[in-house]
């Protein structure tokens, strides 16, 4: 691929079809991102779709304004690989010849977009948080140190790939229609991975779901010893559980509960490093959020500053919830209101 200028007017966005041939949620906010940042510079769109049928995910945005829409399909592209990945998004780049790639961030396109920006003697960001433009230039918000300092970048190599986290723009609403796809046939790469097959957990033992609407966060209180004296581990675990089954809701763990199976307390068998929010863990961005039993000081409120509504269930009114980093604390005991909760639930 030829090096390009600043100057370039052509926007790539690029987008990988779900099992069902649909755009994730977070493809579709990718896509709002690219249509507002080529409004704003006066830039082409054009869209790039990898998988193994792209089509029905064309025509979901026909409507768009893309000049062309580009594909690389067939069974090899059905799964995640990155020999395979890295060689069709390099194939779609080439025959659109971009100065910016933007797509949504996901596991797939995270692993290979660093590698194909150095094939094409480009750059890759991602987790970006914002895209739009800085003195007539295309720039790109991120966070950095645990999301506590915010930079503003700029870059000068293209093409530069972005890779834009989910929950920060609205996702794209079409009405359909029919798009016509230019097929690009990349090179056979030399491959030594087989898929055979997925294996995932069932869908009631999933606990992490970044698109649910309320995010769920555990705290030791739940393993600590209750009104009677007694630890009851086995209650708090069952109430959880049902409350995630009830809501959807995504489970987040304070570090003080994901970190107390190794000082040999009780601890919540569903619960893991995965599911660990603020210090060293994951900053969700959920529309709700509901924390119970915990103390929430600063490493978790870390975690928590992208949830737009945060209430907190403690028994302590005193707890570092109370002091304006909850929009409302329940001053109750979390075993009660939750099991209250659930049969609200239920009963609806």
């Amino acid at each position: 691929m030829n090096k390009k200028d600043v100057d370039v007017d052509t926007i790539l966005y690029l987008a990988h079809p779900q099992s069902d041939g649909a755009l994730s949620k977070s493809a579709l906010q990718a896509l709002t991102a690219a249509k507002e940042l080529s409004s704003q510079m006066g830039m082409d769109l054009a869209v790039a779709l990898l998988g193994e049928d792209v089509q029905s995910a064309a025509d979901s945005i026909a409507d768009c304004g893309a000049s062309k829409f580009l594909g690389v399909s067939g069974a090899p592209y059905a799964q995640a690989r990155y020999a395979t990945d890295a060689a069709a998004i390099e194939a779609l780049c080439r025959a659109a010849e971009p100065a910016i790639v933007i797509c949504g961030s996901s596991s797939r396109f995270n692993r290979v977009l660093p590698g194909v920006a150095s094939r094409l003697g480009g750059y890759a960001d991602l987790q970006a948080t914002a895209i739009g433009q800085s003195e007539g230039k295309p720039s790109i918000g991120r966070w950095y140190y645990r999301q506590r300092i915010r930079a503003q970048l700029v870059r000068e190599q293209r093409p530069w790939f972005i890779a834009l986290e989910p929950g920060n723009h609205e996702a794209y609403s079409s009405a359909g229609g029919s798009a016509t796809v230019e097929a690009v046939s990349p090179p056979e790469p030399a491959s030594r991975t087989t898929v055979e097959g997925l294996q995932k957990p069932a869908g009631d033992a999933q606990t992490v779901r970044p698109d649910a609407e309320l995010l769920f966060v555990a705290g030791t209180g739940w393993t600590k010893k209750q009104a009677d004296g007694e630890i009851h581990i086995e209650e708090a675990e069952s109430i959880i559980l049902d409350t995630l089954s009830k809501t959807d809701a995504s489970l987040g763990g304070t570090k003080s509960l994901v970190d107390v199976s190794g000082e040999g307390q009780a601890v919540l068998s569903f619960m893991t490093h995965l599911n660990q929010v603020g210090q060293t863990g994951a900053i969700p961005r959920h529309p709700k959020g509901l924390a119970t039993c915990c103390h929430g000081e600063e490493p978790h409120v870390v975690g928590w500053r992208f949830i737009n509504e945060r209430r907190a269930v403690n028994i302590d009114g005193n707890c570092g919830w109370a002091h304006g980093k909850a929009d409302v604390l329940y001053v109750a005991d979390a075993f009660e209101v939750m099991r209250k909760v659930n049969a609200l639930l239920e009963s609806q």
